[in-house]
């Protein structure tokens, strides 16, 4: 998927494109941040190599002019290997969404990984995007992990560029779908203290236009520069410049409740991104995220937007469905490692199937399918399906409410409530796999295949791999409900096409 020109976003950055140098590594590029990086790298003409932490033929697909090349991060070796011959590596990485207990180690063993590989293969310089905050303050474990990952690399031999941002405001970022949905469907805020800190945001564009300013500028390396929007303002001011923009009248009054577990788990049940990472991000809030030092300005010269001038990009990427990176495609964390349909070994210990034949054209039937999930739903209204989401986020998952990146295109990897797109087969085959807490592994396949004519059989197969006593017991237990859910699916889909 070649990202067309008028996306590109650094046409009018004063820097210039370095025509000499060498391949340039972008580590994470399946991320959030790296998979808007790699498109702008590409179209300045830099040689890419990307470093995924398991390959699939979505990556060919979406970066044709990169190399793509799997490690993972905590495997110095596999990590040495992807490094040899590069010029300059991009660091996108981070163990945040692992949750609070395990990301800080992983964090700087990743770093500490990639710092020896790098000096090992004669890397010359590395960029990394950090968290920014005042080191003079105890800072939250996230920011703290961010500080000990840059430290790691400015103490190496590899000459460091350190780039310290706070909340990174786009569309698809964690921090905007939390202020959107949390705006969106809360008339009345309870405002805790911790609301009135301070915080410089900044456009996605613009953390996008100093990665790849830094990277043009050779007297960047060695360097930690703190990059932040126009405008500082506290998170309550946030909330109440995007309720103007979206014309919400809504109501902030003081909180006797201060706790960032209350807060953090709240905003995870009233939002798409989950506690994971709402807690890591909230965690934040209690400290002064505001720039240091503008230097940065200096060197690299461009109009940095306002918070309110972000939002509103990033509403109306959403209405226009170019939503191109989002913080699910990296979430859970192991999805990449999950097992797939064709790895389990001898066939599901369950399947559930139903169909149709129908007149519908298999084009027609293929668009209605990749259309379910998000905010066009699944087709049904089934109670059964809505508490079966909310027991899911009410135990730590994804549930039904983290919706897909696009509302009209799917690609492998991508999100579908809780389901994540496997195998795409255009017009033939739909596979999405689980990412719910269940007993075991699931998957959802949809179906359109030739039967004679012009008539074509629409099935949808529920396929699903157990072992022990418990598992067997929940399928069991859903089976009886399985015709009202996918019955209804699937006549819906015929119905929809």
């Amino acid at each position: 998927m070649v990202q067309s020109t008028d996306e590109i976003i650094c046409t009018d950055l004063p820097t210039s494109p370095d025509g000499g140098m060498g391949t340039v590594l972008v580590a994470g590029a399946t991320g959030y941040i790296g998979g808007r990086l790699v498109p702008e790298l590409l179209a300045r003409g830099y040689i890419l190599r990307v470093m995924v932490r398991v390959a699939s033929p979505e990556h060919g697909e979406r970066w044709p002019e990169a190399e793509v090349v799997a490690a993972d991060a905590l495997e110095e070796d596999a990590v040495s290997r992807a490094l040899e011959g590069i010029d300059t590596a991009y660091y996108l990485i981070h163990s945040m969404l692992i949750g609070r207990r395990r990301f800080e180690d992983l964090d700087l063993q990743a770093a500490r990984n990639f710092r020896k590989a790098a000096e090992r293969q004669g890397v010359k310089r590395i960029i990394y995007l950090g968290g920014l905050g005042d080191t003079r303050t105890d800072l939250s474990t996230h920011l703290a992990s961010r500080l000990q990952v840059a430290d790691e690399f400015m103490a190496g031999s590899v000459p460091t560029t350190i780039l310290r941002a706070a909340i990174i405001i786009g569309s698809g970022s964690a921090s905007y779908e939390m202020i959107n949905h949390l705006v969106r469907r809360i008339p009345l805020f309870l405002v805790p203290n911790w609301a009135k800190t301070k915080c410089q945001p900044i456009g996605l564009r613009d953390v996008i236009k100093s990665l790849v300013g830094v990277l043009e500028l050779p007297e960047t390396a060695g360097r930690t520069f703190d990059i932040g929007g126009s405008d500082i303002l506290t998170y309550a001011a946030m909330l109440k410049v995007h309720a103007e923009l979206l014309g919400k009248k809504r109501l902030f009054i003081p909180s006797p409740v201060s706790s960032i577990g209350f807060y953090s788990y709240i905003t995870s049940l009233l939002t798409p991104v989950p506690a994971a990472i709402t807690w890591c991000l909230m965690e934040s809030v209690t400290h002064d995220v505001v720039c240091q030092e503008n230097d940065i300005e200096k060197l690299i010269p461009f109009r940095r937007i306002s918070c309110k001038e972000a939002l509103v990009l990033a509403i109306s990427r959403e209405e226009q469905d170019a939503v191109r990176t989002r913080w699910s495609d990296s979430y859970p964390p192991d999805y990449e490692l999950a097992i797939k349909l064709r790895e389990i070994d001898g066939p599901p210990t369950y399947t559930s199937s139903y169909s149709l034949v129908t007149s519908q054209s298999a084009e027609a039937l293929f668009k209605s399918i990749t259309h379910i999930g998000g905010r066009n739903g699944w087709f049904h209204s089934t109670f059964l399906w809505r508490i079966r989401g909310a027991l899911d986020r009410l135990l730590m998952g994804v549930g039904t409410t983290r919706g897909r990146r696009s509302a009209s295109t799917l690609r492998i990897n991508d999100v579908v409530d809780f389901w994540r797109v496997e195998a795409i087969q255009q017009g033939r085959q739909l596979l999405l796999r689980a990412e719910m807490k269940v007993p075991g592994y699931a998957w959802l396949e949809f179906r359109v295949d030739p039967v004679s004519g012009d008539k074509n059989r629409l099935s949808v197969n529920a396929y699903y791999k157990t072992k022990g006593l418990w598992g067997r017991t929940y399928w069991y237990i859903f089976l009886p409900f399985h015709h009202f859910i996918f019955g209804d699916l699937i006549k819906q889909i015929e119905r929809r096409s």
